[in-house]
């Protein structure tokens, strides 16, 4: 196993960082612009991975590399030691190869991996239980008892049933008889011919119980057979959900995490005991709290953060190759908040009222409807932490008034509203039935190949990492968007966007994706790099008046 010692680990700037200021407080990791010692490390490691790493994990970049292609999460903290010296620590997220330790990187908080510790000795004995399962399964008595029940049920269903098609028939041909018979026959010869149809009633009745009996008998018989079987196979099933349950139990035990404080928390505590709730998949994995964790466990004191994509995109997320990227929600967010307790931290910038000193322009207004250029960074509608909003501020005056769509945060332009439930209704269904006419400017990062076309990636929200969207063809809605290039200026592309749906992120996501135009929207901090602004702007719209019925478009010409 490589060593985890601390001078394989801290690893000193290869450039002259000196002229660099140290930050005045630690990186909020959920948001943040990349402090310059941390992207320096970042390129220090990325040339590293370059020139010196020898792995065979496959990230995707090498054409000619076997394997399935994982890209991975990096990251680095800017630390100094006990002696006030500045270097850097650097992780991966998740196991990388056959996940052995490696001497660059930091140990994850807990090794599953290492010999002889109760994960690696627990897992051989499910393994066992496995292998003595699928033994059973593959017993070619078992199995050929299973055939002949499968078959003797289905059959018995097939007889059953035809058995009861035939009674089915038969009432009918009972029924004409009798008709007939009450109508053209005498009374004592209509009555022989009911008491005859009554008797074959009766007879087809016991046939079929009796078919029913014999069938029924035949497949217990046979499930007797089965029984030690299948008894066997519930058993070990039983057996390996019972040993799962505590190892994950155990594991989640073991996962212990340190804060500045130098307080300790397990996996158990941080989301079962506090929250109720049980840790995601690889919730401790990723590079973010290994790092503090190494640190902390160390004596060493935490300065700045970040990290990066290494490799190859997902083929639903968006992550571009040395991109610097948030840590996630679900599994770190819980994590972190125990870990940086102690640490001085930056404010979450989500907290900050974007919109402060800024007006809205209404653009158009009458009995109905209020049209408003919405500038950017600016809510739509209240957030978690700010309430500052299109909403709040126009049913300060209007409070009957309804937001009859959205925009993201980020992106500017035309806004529409209407001033009473009844109009807001009518505008929905247009909509909703997409008799609406959009069209979006937008800056990309990049120039394209093709000049126009149509993008159709269905998305849904990314459970464990909101408010990131993903491209999913199992359980996303549809997401179509047709566009055109209007010119290129600087490496740079200026295009209209006409969305058919309206979709969370859908231009951000349609822009970004490989599958989309694998070119993000200049100063989209989510699916790209951020900027001085978003540099999306809904440009057009065009509705039928709710009130007059007339045809009515309104435009804004963007800022940027």
């Amino acid at each position: 196993m490589a060593s985890t010692s601390l001078s394989d680990k801290f690893h000193f700037f290869e450039e002259d960082v000196s002229q660099i200021d140290l930050p005045e407080k630690f990186t909020f990791p959920f948001s943040y612009q990349a402090h310059p010692l941390a992207i320096t490390a970042a390129k220090q490691v990325q040339r590293y991975l370059e020139s010196s790493f020898e792995n065979n994990h496959n990230f995707g970049l090498d054409p000619d590399q076997e394997g399935l292609i994982i890209g991975k999460m990096f990251g680095v903290l800017v630390i100094r030691n006990q002696v006030g010296q500045l270097g850097f620590l650097a992780a991966y997220s998740g196991k990388l190869d056959q996940g052995d330790q490696l001497p660059y990187f930091v140990p994850p908080v807990f090794d599953v991996f290492e010999k002889g510790n109760f994960y690696r000795v627990e897992e051989v004995n499910i393994s066992a239980l496995n292998s003595e399962i699928e033994s059973i399964e593959k017993n070619t008595s078992f199995q050929a008892l299973q055939n002949v029940f499968q078959e003797s049920k289905d059959q018995s269903a097939r007889e059953i049933e035809d058995q009861k098609e035939a009674i089915r028939q038969s009432r009918k041909e009972r029924k004409e008889r009798k008709t007939e018979a009450l109508e053209s026959l005498s009374t004592e010869e209509a009555k022989r011919i009911i008491d005859e149809t009554i008797k074959e009633s009766l007879k087809q009745k016991y046939e079929l119980r009796v078919l029913q009996e014999n069938w029924q008998n035949k497949i217990d018989e046979l499930e007797k057979e089965l029984e030690p079987f299948l008894f066997k196979i519930e058993q070990l099933k039983e057996e390996r959900k019972s040993r799962s349950n505590k190892l994950q139990k155990q594991l989640f035990e073991n996962y212990t995490f340190l804060n500045a404080h130098q307080e300790e928390q397990s996996l158990l505590t941080i989301f079962i005991e506090n929250l109720g709730i049980t840790p995601p998949a690889g919730a401790g994995e990723c590079a973010a709290p290994k790092l503090l964790q190494f640190a902390y466990s160390n004596d060493l004191k935490p300065v700045t953060m970040l990290e990066f994509w290494w490799g190859a995109s997902p083929k639903s997320e968006i992550r571009k190759h040395k991109e610097y990227y948030p840590a996630c929600n679900s599994k770190c967010g819980p994590i972190l908040g125990f870990m940086l307790d102690g640490l001085e931290v930056d404010e979450n910038p989500m907290k900050n009222n974007p919109a402060e000193g800024k007006e809205l322009e209404i653009i158009f207004e009458d009995e109905s409807i209020i049209v408003i250029n919405k500038p950017a960074d600016f809510l739509s509608v209240p957030g978690r932490f700010v309430k500052d909003s299109v909403q709040t501020r126009i049913r300060k005056k209007y409070p009957d008034a309804f937001l009859v769509h959205r925009l993201d945060q980020g992106t500017s332009g035309i806004i529409l509203l209407a001033k009473n439930h009844e109009v807001y209704v009518k505008l929905q269904r247009q909509f909703t039935g997409r008799t609406v006419s959009k069209k979006y400017v937008a800056i990309l990062d990049g120039l394209l190949k093709e000049k126009e076309g149509f993008i159709d990636l269905p998305l849904r929200v990314d459970l464990e990492n909101r408010p990131f969207q993903l491209v999913c063809y199992e359980h996303g809605k549809p997401a179509k968007t047709k566009y055109e290039v209007i010119s290129e200026e600087n490496g740079k592309t200026r295009i209209h966007f006409y969305p058919i749906t309206g979709r969370t992120h859908q231009l951000r996501v349609h822009a970004a994706h490989p599958s989309g135009l694998n070119t993000p929207i200049v100063g989209d901090d989510l699916y790209g790099k951020s900027a001085d602004r978003l540099h999306l702007h809904a440009a057009h719209l065009e509705f039928t008046h709710p009130t007059t019925g007339e045809r009515v478009n309104f435009t804004k010409k963007e800022e940027f």
